[in-house]
């Protein structure tokens, strides 16, 4: 009898390995014959080749961090662009940089003009960021200041 349980044992334990494995190949199938995935949204690539999506900070200065978005709050993100509102916290390098007084700034950020990253052409990353003041903003500069970005 305890040779017929063991038997039993396998079998069953076969059965359903043969049923999951059947399983797993017929959803795989339909899988594949699905419709096409919609692309993920572009990201943003920071200075540091790093891709981010909806960021809270963002660095505009790599080299010395003396130009930066802060609490970025994003209002939308696709696939033709993306805004978001925060602050531009700019350096007045007054009298030099490293003596100088950091100034807030309310803006809107947009990106746009998404293309495949150079880094990995499977994704799409933003290449232009727009600022726009809402009221002050840093001495030279002028209400909407339009950057490339990294690629």
């Amino acid at each position: 009898m305890r040779g017929s349980l063991v038997g039993t044992a396998i079998t069953l334990a076969a059965g359903t390995l043969l049923t999951a494995a059947m399983t797993t190949a017929a959803a795989s199938t339909a899988t594949t014959a699905g419709p096409k995935q919609a692309s993920p949204p572009p990201v943003l690539v920071d200075c540091q080749w790093r891709r981010d999506y909806r960021p809270v900070d963002f660095i505009l200065a790599c080299g010395d961090g003396n130009s930066r978005l802060s609490g970025l709050q994003w209002k939308h993100w696709n696939a033709e662009g993306a805004t978001a509102v925060g602050v531009n916290m700019v350096n007045d390098c007054k009298p030099y940089c490293a003596a100088g007084t950091f100034r807030y700034y309310q803006v809107t950020v947009r990106l746009d003009r998404p293309q495949a990253w150079k880094k990995d052409p499977n994704v799409q990353h933003f290449t232009r960021m727009s600022l726009t003041y809402a009221d002050a903003r840093p001495e030279g500069y002028k209400q909407v200041m339009t950057y490339p970005l990294w690629d």
